[in-house]
């Protein structure tokens, strides 16, 4: 099937037919990995059933198992380790309103990780419906990730303090110097045993000279919004808690790296 629209050249729609066939391909491969992840032999068996700390139905708070994570018939627990409190290196301004305007900037939530999921606030009665668990599990204590949800809006999400386990050490989402890292981790449950499935190992591979790491970039509309744009992502820019302060950009707009081969401050825009 061929296309075409008002007044173009046959310059572009033969550079435009050219990488639609890329896209395709794209497609393919896509499909191909996520086909290739379904069949990874099994996980190791997690070691302690985890304890953490949120809500129930009423809202009163109360002690949950990792186990306790999986509803009856959904046997894939998807969780997003949201770096509250955020990298130390990270300059943008903090939240200047709410219960945690009073914190320390180090002490507060990720803009990038609070952006990511502003957006899947929105996803996650889709994702829960067919046929997911998907939670999300801060190091910050239940008060302050609660009270933060609240300012945020936040209305779907479940939310998990893990302050008094090692979950996120032993899952690679805390570094040995306590860094909170954004990693997407993914559990399967059969036959009673729980065991880890997939984690968003690309956050630990470094990325290509002038890309950004995309560990998670796959599952964030906002960045692939951007890459559909003759400029593309933007790279003096990066997500804040609120538009319009002083502190519009990320370290003076440019990018930053920090060591033990971990991604740079953008990298927790996914």
């Amino acid at each position: 099937m061929s296309v075409g629209f008002p007044n173009e050249s046959a310059e572009y729609r033969a550079a435009r037919e050219r990488l639609l066939a890329d896209e395709i391909g794209l497609r393919r491969a896509m499909e191909a990995v996520a086909k290739a992840r379904r069949e990874l032999p099994q996980g190791g068996l997690v070691p302690e059933d985890y304890v953490f700390h949120g809500l129930d139905a009423d809202g009163t708070p109360v002690k949950v198992k990792l186990s306790e994570l999986f509803a009856p018939g959904k046997d894939s627990l998807v969780i997003y380790n949201f770096m509250f409190p955020r990298m130390p290196q990270d300059e943008r301004d903090g939240p200047t309103e709410g219960v945690t305007a009073a914190l320390k900037r180090e002490e507060g939530p990720c803009p990038s990780c609070t952006a990511f999921l502003d957006q899947l606030d929105g996803a996650a009665k889709h994702v829960e419906a067919g046929g997911l668990n998907f939670v999300v599990i801060a190091k910050a204590p239940l008060e302050r990730l609660i009270g933060f949800a609240n300012d945020r809006g936040w209305r779907n999400l479940r939310l998990l303090s893990s302050a008094e386990n090692n979950f996120k050490r032993d899952y690679l989402a805390e570094s040995d110097e306590g860094m909170q890292l954004p990693l997407m981790t993914v559990f399967h449950r059969e036959g009673g045993e729980i065991r880890h499935f997939w984690s968003s190992e690309m956050l630990f591979a470094g990325s290509d000279e002038g890309q950004d790491p995309r560990h998670n970039g796959t599952t964030e509309p906002l960045w692939n919004l951007f890459d559909l744009t003759r400029e593309g992502r933007p790279m003096e820019w990066n997500e804040q808690l609120s538009y319009g302060s002083a502190g519009a950009d990320c370290c003076g707009g440019k990018k930053q790296f920090v060591g033990d081969g971990f991604a740079s401050i953008t990298a927790t825009r996914e």
